[in-house]
């Protein structure tokens, strides 16, 4: 669940994916719509896979109970969402569904004047064993940009950074400053990369920083521009009904002091402790800091039955804050 929460989390859209040789909707279905809602993910495409292992009756039975579940659903994404019925494995409408993705998934509007924001969601080592130091290449950082535009040779900030704890146990965080030294979409090279697609940016950084994705959920940008670093938030509670996603599907049992959840904030999966719980209110201790802003969705996990379930998403309203060290380059 938190990888498909991280990778939601710089999507224009979704592909919802239902398995024609199985009832609907199964349990995950209904977790992986409301990841979707909390995403804030306007357009979806439902896919009714694996027609070519049913019988047409079948297929034709699982399609109205899909529509049903769209019923269900109304008001969420999924009302009025196309459903078509595909196979992967032999390619059967996929030039359909690219034909949807075309013209049911309109292109955001970017905005290229605000300062560059990326989030990180692959950070990578791209130098092999053996590898002579002169030719050593930096680390490398994949994501998506959301506002503004990446150049080659721009100074840029990734944060929080280094994170370390000092004697008395507190965090403190070390932003990484670095240039850019090449940017790549598939395998194109590019000198300005802008919103939308995937890009890859090739750094200065020291590759041990970048290497096994441990940049994700890191946020990367103009030197001086990026949101605060936060320890501690204060949400305002939206808890969905029922737990998405368990066979025993059940109301929701209120935020307990001292328990412990899974946030997902942007690309960022980290754990977080309630500190306190008022009304709709819940204070949140963070295991690991986080790049962020106010009025930003974030999504709740709790542990059901040895799983993360999702129960619901709450909004960012405050929090207590990282002191950043100002940057040497400025």
């Amino acid at each position: 669940m938190a990888t498909m929460l991280n990778g939601a989390a710089i999507m224009d859209g979704a592909l919802l994916l239902i398995a024609a040789n199985e009832s609907c909707p199964q349990p995950q279905t209904s977790e992986h719509l409301a990841a979707v809602e909390i995403m804030r993910l306007k357009h979806i495409i439902i896919l009714q896979n694996k027609v070519d292992l049913v019988q047409e009756n079948v297929a034709i039975n699982q399609h109205e109970a899909i529509q049903n579940f769209i019923q269900v659903h109304s008001g969420t994404v999924a009302e009025g969402a196309p459903v078509v019925p595909i196979s992967a494995q032999l390619k059967y409408n996929i030039d359909v569904v690219c034909e949807y993705i075309v013209k049911k998934i309109p292109v955001p509007k970017r905005d290229f004047t605000l300062p560059p924001n990326m989030i990180v969601i692959r950070s990578f080592d791209v130098n092999k064993p053996g590898f002579e130091v002169d030719d050593i290449k930096g680390g490398v950082a994949g994501g998506s940009i959301l506002t503004g535009v990446l150049k080659v040779n721009q100074y840029i900030e990734v944060r929080p950074g280094i994170v370390l704890k000092d004697e008395n146990g507190n965090m403190k965080c070390t932003p990484i400053y670095t240039r850019i030294v090449s940017l790549f979409a598939e395998q194109n090279e590019l000198q300005f990369a802008v919103p939308g697609g995937l890009i890859g940016v090739g750094t200065t950084m020291d590759p041990t920083l970048t290497r096994a994705d441990r940049l994700v959920g890191q946020v990367l940008g103009d030197i001086g521009s990026l949101p605060d670093v936060f320890v501690e938030l204060e949400v305002e509670r939206l808890i969905g009904v029922r737990t998405k996603g368990s066979e025993k599907q059940g109301k929701v049992s209120k935020l307990v002091k001292g328990e412990i959840l899974m946030l997902n904030i942007g690309s960022m999966s980290t754990g977080a402790r309630v500190l306190a719980v008022k009304n709709d209110l819940a204070k949140l201790q963070l295991t690991s800091p986080v790049c962020t802003s106010k009025g930003e969705k974030i999504a709740l996990s709790r542990r059901v039955e040895k799983h993360w379930r999702l129960i619901g998403w709450g909004m960012i309203q405050a929090g207590a804050t990282l002191e950043v060290p100002p940057s040497p380059l400025l």
